[in-house]
């Protein structure tokens, strides 16, 4: 038996399945779960997961501690009695925000439909609890109507998940990151629970107008029933207590396998923190992470590189009153308690949600640069049937829904198992019904053995397998496919450029390819890190150069998808465009539906001026160590606030006067304009920088 079987032999998922049972017991709210950043329950997890790595037979085991912001999530229960004298007790989910009562107290509910500016007119909410229902994956984010909230004297929202999450039960509770201040306080209810109250509502209002009222079943729309509910209010009880602590510590607990032929490291990461019992997100994949990492000490293997194995704090949330709130354990990892990683960590294997087939086929997301040696590692695996019956593909670029993003802007080529996409984030995900009713044996016996097989394949290389060929294809392709007439000269240099850079990539991961092909050949024990030595430093000149790649061209738009520098211009340009053509026609509604769509204007439709403007000066001004893995990520913004208010205004006048508004477009289409040329100037002067360290590692690999 090869050491690879052997290895594969000591698997064992019903050890990382109790592991990941295990996990659930520390719990900062009794009843629901949660084990959140830099609480008690989150240290007490990691103390175990700490004694868990050493009992394997880890070394080197450690806490790497780091200040965050942490929040305790005790609970929120809402009581109310109805009409018939029936009292109703209900739990509600937590958002990282401050709220403490002295047992019950006495509040005033109010429902507000979605909770946007115009719900509030003609309501007074003064110290009242805000029921809205949201969706979070379609529309906005929770922040926005919490926060409108507040400006409006709220006690307290109350945000009720219409669709987008928790879609598998009426009874689910939603919990996301925040991303806003800790004194606009929210808490989660479900729609089962939430449908009660709107029922009270209902009914009183009903009693009050002589039954005149629509009545429950009548089919109105959230508007319509918005409409009708927010005519009265009933009367609850409240007892809560969530608490954010600012500047306190978390850890993250790390553990090796020492390696034989290298100082260069192997990283394998998972988060140890959740919402609810968090059994796939993220429980699961510690446990497996340790449970690869227990069958390679079983088997006997001694890598060449040393492997890292390190369960994450805080991946959901850890930092107030920011957009980039979460991975904040990551970040601090390879940034702030290890920047020494940086450029001597060859690949970080994250993983998340890994025991549940997310779609019919299983894929491997990872950064541009290794796609080629993924994809050759892929069509070498067995995927059996019952697990994916559409086989395993590979995906790029590296997104930003989890660690691995903070890990490859450090510079670290990451990998992740990919879940972002298929029905699970719809219906289980940040849900009570993320448990151990969702596992499946077959999918995370795979995973086990997939990823085991693909740690072994890196540690049998000397060079990390980069192809810069297919990133400088990325940027390429994104600029041809919205290309600007406008910016011909700069856009035809820079593809000039980067069909030559290209060209260099391929030959330089030829000449990679056979370098690690060639020490495959040897057996002798000394000739192998005789052999590695030699390219040592070829290997750190790749590692370099990928992380100015990631500088240069890696920028996240306002939904923090990731981009290249000059995408965000060109999509704002074409909206404007269609809004300022629309105008010119008189066309008030599809110049809106146009604007809507640039940059982060849609809440500029939708929310108070304080709300809109909070939410963007806090991405553009605020200081580098708050916005972590973000910042300078997003390089322009353009306010279109007063515009698009004037706008909605001009709709109601008969004979509208719309030249102010269109001279107002033709500049904003302007600076976009201008913004899209120094962006293409930038790339162009980062392709030639890149080059020129592409040359330089092809002649020393060719000077060999």
């Amino acid at each position: 038996m090869n050491i690879e079987d052997s290895c594969i032999s000591c698997i064992d998922t019903d050890w990382s399945y109790q592991l990941a049972r295990r996990m659930e017991k520390e719990k900062t709210n009794p009843v629901l779960g949660y084990r959140t950043a830099g609480s008690a329950a989150e240290t007490a997890t990691g103390d175990m997961l700490y004694r868990e790595m050493k009992a394997i037979g880890l070394t080197d085991v450690t806490r790497d501690t780091f200040s965050l912001d942490g929040w305790e999530f005790e609970k929120a229960v809402l009581k109310f009695t109805d009409d018939d004298g029936q009292e109703h007790t209900f739990q509600m989910g937590g958002y990282q925000t401050n709220f403490e009562t002295d047992g019950f107290e006495d509040y005033e509910l109010v429902y507000l439909g979605k909770g946007t500016a115009a719900d509030y007119e003609g309501i007074n909410v003064k110290g009242k609890l805000v029921m809205v229902e949201i969706n979070q994956r379609d529309e906005w984010w929770i922040s926005f109507p919490v926060y409108q909230a507040y400006l409006r004297g709220a006690a307290a929202l109350i945000a009720v998940q219409a669709n987008g999450y928790g879609e598998i039960a009426e009874s689910a509770l939603n919990a996301q990151d925040i991303a806003g201040p800790d004194f606009a306080p929210a808490f989660s209810l479900s729609q089962a629970d939430a449908r009660i109250l709107k029922r009270s509502l209902r009914n009183k209002i009903s009693a009050c107008e002589d039954n005149t009222t629509d009545s429950e079943d009548t089919h109105n729309t959230l508007e319509q029933d918005a409409a009708l509910l927010r005519r009265s209010s009933l009367k609850v009880s409240l007892d809560a207590r969530s608490r954010v602590i600012p500047d306190t510590t978390a850890g993250n607990i790390t553990g090796k396998i020492q390696g034989t032929e290298t100082d260069s490291m192997i990283l394998l990461s998972a988060h140890y923190d959740s919402y609810f019992d968090g059994f796939q997100d993220d429980n699961a994949a510690v446990a497996m992470m340790l449970g690869i990492a227990r069958s390679l000490v079983k088997g006997g293997y001694k890598p060449a590189h040393t492997l890292v194995f390190c369960a994450m704090a805080a991946e959901e949330w850890g930092i107030i009153d920011s957009k980039y709130d979460w991975s904040t354990g990551a970040y601090n990892q390879v940034f702030r308690v290890h920047p020494d990683w940086q450029g001597k960590v060859i690949a970080d294997l994250n993983f998340e949600l890994p025991a549940h087939a997310h779609n019919r086929q299983d894929a491997i997301r990872c950064t541009y640069e290794y796609a080629d040696f993924i994809r050759q590692f892929t069509d070498s695996l067995t995927v059996p049937k019952e697990a994916y019956p559409d086989g395993i593909t590979v995906l790029s670029p590296i997104e930003t829904w989890s660690d691995d993003f903070s890990m490859a802007i450090a510079g670290i080529p990451s990998t992740v198992n990919d879940f972002s996409a298929g029905p699970f984030m719809q219906n289980y995900y940040h849900s009570q019904y993320d448990n151990q009713d969702v596992y499946q044996e077959a999918v995370y016996q795979f995973h086990h053995e997939c990823y085991l097989k693909l740690i072994m394949a890196i540690d049998r290389l000397v060079l990390p397998p980069m192809n810069f060929s297919n990133t400088m294809n990325a940027v390429a392709e994104s600029i041809h496919e919205n290309a600007l007439s406008f910016a011909d000269p700069e856009q035809n240099v820079l593809l000039r450029n980067l069909q030559t850079i290209t060209a260099s990539a391929e030959n330089i991961y030829d000449k990679i390819c056979q370098i690690n092909a060639e020490y495959a050949t040897l057996s002798d024990s000394d000739a192998r890190i005789a052999f590695r030595h030699k390219w040592e430093y070829a290997g750190l000149e790749l590692l370099k150069t990928f992380r100015k790649a990631q500088d240069y061209l890696v920028r996240l738009n306002w939904q923090d998808e990731v981009i290249f520098p000059q995408e965000a211009a060109s999509k704002n340009i074409r909206q404007l465009e269609k809004a300022s053509r629309a105008l010119s026609e008189g066309n008030i509604t599809d110049a809106l539906k146009a604007l809507y769509r640039v940059d982060n204007n849609m809440y500029a439709f939708l929310f108070d001026e304080e709300v809109y403007y909070h939410f963007t000066e806090y991405i553009l001004h605020q200081p580098k160590d708050r916005l972590m893995w973000g910042a300078g990520r997003i390089m322009h913004h353009e306010n279109l606030y007063g515009i698009v208010q004037k706008l909605k205004q001009r709709m109601e006048e008969e004979t509208p006067e719309l030249d102010s508004e269109i001279r107002r477009l033709e500049a904003a289409l302007r600076r976009q304009k201008a913004y899209y040329k120094d962006d293409i100037r930038y790339l162009n002067t980062s392709v030639n920088k890149l080059s020129a360290m592409l040359d330089n590692i092809y002649n020393n690999l060719l000077s060999f």
